[in-house]
């Protein structure tokens, strides 16, 4: 059983990650710093800072996947119609051809990849929420499609039990 006060920093460490909004890094510094003054006094709390922690890289890296599709696709369609000539004399760079015929499946991929890397933040938003709730209710929360960088040590309902069995001597 949790106590109360290991409940709050369990859900701080959660909450601390929306501090990306406002800091750079700040998903990754403040609950790391929270985690490692706090682990070696409650497994909960280092249990749901392992959790934060992988579930921050998980999303990190998603991002960096999708900002590899989208932004030279993205850059590749923007200066197509841009002359070396335009770019070498510093003309107006006025992009007026796109028409449908301009739009190729490699720009409709760009889009639906920035299209997820949206749904990918408000989707972490809402799951960082859940997380801190679940953690101030006392419940060790397993954030979902969440890489494993950092392995709980512990047994915890969100790990499979193992079975054992006897041998015959």
């Amino acid at each position: 059983m949790s106590t109360s006060n290991e409940k709050t920093t369990a859900s701080l460490i959660h909450l601390s990650t929306l501090t990306q909004y406002f800091i750079p890094f700040g998903n990754y510094i403040f609950p790391i710093i929270i985690w490692s003054t706090k682990k070696n006094d409650s497994q909960f709390v280092d249990y749901n800072g392992k959790q934060v922690l992988n579930f921050q890289l998980s999303v990190f890296l998603y991002t960096l996947i999708l900002a590899l599709i989208a932004i030279p696709i993205l850059i590749f369609t923007v200066f197509r119609n841009i002359t070396f000539h335009q770019l070498a004399n510093c003309e107006d760079l006025v992009i007026d051809q796109f028409h449908n015929e301009n739009i190729t499946g490699f720009v409709v991929l760009a889009f639906i990849a920035v299209s997820v890397f949206g749904f990918l933040k408000l989707i972490e938003f809402i799951l960082i929420i859940y997380g801190a709730v679940k953690a101030s209710n006392g419940e060790e929360y397993r954030y979902p499609l969440s890489i494993p960088f950092f392995k709980s040590n512990d047994q915890s309902p969100a790990a499979e039990p193992t079975v054992e069995t006897e041998t015959e001597e």
